[in-house]
């Protein structure tokens, strides 16, 4: 414990984030073993607020484990379980990351098959061009026919060869456009990299599933994963039909972002028809499901307007990711939202308030965790 006091000093000097939180979450879980709960709670959860700002899920994740660990042992079921589903989600997220890598070594073997197989084309049209050339030599004996074949050959291995050359490359430019934006997808194979980008007005949709927990339990792992399949495969055709750039699916959670990589004027309204139509969706397959006797879900969306940094982080394990105060803000839109329904800041109202397509039900101010009172309104098409 002393020498952790003394590393956490050293790191608020050094303004280490990555340190600090990862000392802090050390000293939680020393003082879970001393059972000294409040403590360990209150220097997990800073250990957790700093993962948060540097986007570390690893330390998210283990920082959320010691809060679950400790409330746990003090009793406390409710915030134990809520420390628990963070966990999972940190946990998921790691797994999609891990899932990036493994497409970019399906991008790297597909650059090394290419490269293979030019070669090998190379050496079978000199080969062909041997045994062509050897043709021409005994034409007298062998006739028109004789040459012709082997033209007919050369034709053949050529063309086999560009075909399977071109099925490659589509396969794997359909993977990295499935993970990046094709804006950035394009830049990153120009440059081998991709510059982090600034943006002034983004609108960051959060989702997530209403008693998730609760409902889950009650279907099979095969349900369940089908379910969210359905349902997230339902709202990337959404996402593409209005424009807006998938960012990530964290458990039950899915995030998107209008405005980027390609600024447009209709960005803010098109994230809210977006999200309307999201709802639509769940609520119409809830009234299918139950029609047959199962079980569905009902949602929450969220919506804030405002700058983002957006860009690739890593090198080796890159997505595509935003970062800042919108992208919290936004989340607090969704959590503090109601089931069926879009919950959007005033900055988003503001910017659509005189559209005669949409109308509006002020809900005041709400007290948000962490930001105090902000105004916020139920969003509809009229």
């Amino acid at each position: 414990m002393e020498y952790y006091q003394k590393s956490l000093v050293i790191g608020e000097e050094l303004g280490d984030k990555n340190g600090m939180a990862d000392i802090l979450g050390n000293i939680g879980i020393l003082y879970k073993k001393e059972g000294k709960n409040a403590s360990a709670v209150n220097h997990c959860q800073r250990s957790l607020t700093l993962a948060e700002e540097i986007g570390a899920l690893d330390l998210q994740k283990e920082a959320c484990q010691c809060l679950y660990n400790t409330y746990k042992a003090m009793g406390q079921d409710k915030n134990a379980l809520a420390y628990y589903e963070q966990m999972i989600a940190m946990r998921d997220s790691m797994f999609n990351e891990e899932n990036t890598r493994r497409l970019t070594q399906l991008e790297m073997q597909y650059q090394f098959d290419k490269k293979e197989a030019t070669t090998k084309a190379e050496q079978e049209k000199k080969d062909v061009l041997a045994a062509q050339e050897l043709e021409r030599q005994t034409m007298a004996r062998n006739g028109f026919m004789g040459g012709f074949a082997v033209v007919l050959l050369f034709a053949g291995v050529f063309f086999v060869q560009r075909n399977k050359i071109s099925k490659e490359k589509q396969r794997s430019e359909e993977l990295l456009l499935n993970i990046l934006p094709e804006e950035i997808a394009r830049e990153l194979k120009e440059k081998g990299k991709a510059d982090a980008r600034d943006f002034d007005l983004v609108s960051t949709l959060f989702t997530d599933f209403v008693s998730f927990t609760e409902t889950s339990v009650k279907l099979s792992a095969s349900e369940l994963v089908s379910e969210i399949n359905q349902c997230f495969a339902a709202f990337d055709g959404i996402m593409e039909k209005y424009g807006i750039e998938k960012i990530k699916t964290m458990g039950d959670a899915y995030m998107a972002a209008g405005g980027l990589p390609v600024p447009t004027d209709d960005s803010v309204k098109n994230t809210v028809l977006a999200a309307l139509e999201m709802q639509s969706f769940i609520q119409d397959r809830k009234t299918k499901l139950e029609a047959e006797g199962k079980l569905g879900f009902q949602m929450r969306a969220g919506i804030h307007t405002g700058p983002v940094v957006a860009g690739i982080v890593g090198v080796k394990k890159f997505q595509y990711d935003i970062w800042g105060d919108t992208v919290n803000m936004a989340n607090r839109m969704e959590s503090s939202g109601a089931a069926s329904k879009v919950n959007i800041s005033r900055e988003t109202y503001e910017l659509l308030k005189d559209d005669p397509q949409f109308t509006f039900e002020p809900r005041g101010k709400v007290d948000v965790k962490g930001k105090g009172e902000m105004e916020m309104y139920f969003i509809s098409e009229a």
